[in-house]
């Protein structure tokens, strides 16, 4: 099953790489190498205890301009805030399982009430744009891992301190920490 799981990753990752520089073949990203080992890219926790998010490609890291990857790792009993964006979001569960909130009524005053999803080692789910959410490790035992893919980067987090927070009440946090720096770099998109 790892064999397959490297595969699924090699083969996305190659995807990525391809659409980033579909336009001219003969462009490279300057400066930035196209094969990276893991391993050796910095990890944050951003001020959050049980987070480890790892930027693999981005618009700083990668010179991609349209999606971002991520490996995130949450410790048990860890979560995201409950929180919504203007793009896709995509999710690879690696390995542990928790628990998906997603909001029933993102589109009102205020997200409402959440549904539970469960999810496990080797699922995956979508968000979808601006749908307030959290995701939880909700398992004693074992680190969550997922892979996540967003659109649109740097986004606007809109962040709640309960699901019954109206949405005028949400703490914009722009950029989030991890596009800090793609904030700050000024990307021509047209040719």
């Amino acid at each position: 099953m790892n064999t397959v799981r490297s595969w699924f990753i090699l083969f996305c990752s190659s995807l990525i790489l391809f659409f980033a520089t579909a336009e001219d073949p003969h462009r490279s990203i300057e400066g930035l190498p196209l094969v990276r080992n893991i391993s050796k890219l910095s990890q944050d926790n951003y001020g959050r205890g049980g987070l480890s998010h790892i930027t693999l490609a981005g618009s700083v890291s990668a010179g991609l301009r349209e999606v971002e990857v991520w490996l995130q790792t949450f410790a048990p009993g860890s979560r995201t805030p409950i929180h919504r964006h203007s793009c896709e979001e995509v999710f690879v569960v690696l390995k542990g399982s928790g628990t998906l909130y997603l909001a029933s009524n993102s589109h009102g005053k205020y997200p409402g009430k959440p549904q539970e999803h469960f999810i496990f080692s080797n699922s995956t789910f979508h968000i979808p744009v601006n749908d307030a959410h959290q995701v939880c490790n909700t398992n004693e035992h074992e680190d969550l891992q997922v892979i996540v893919t967003i659109s649109r980067p740097p986004v606007k987090v809109f962040i709640y301190d309960d699901w019954y927070v109206p949405h005028t009440a949400a703490k914009l946090k722009y950029p989030y920490y991890w596009d800090e720096q793609c904030h700050q770099a000024s990307v021509k998109d047209e040719l």
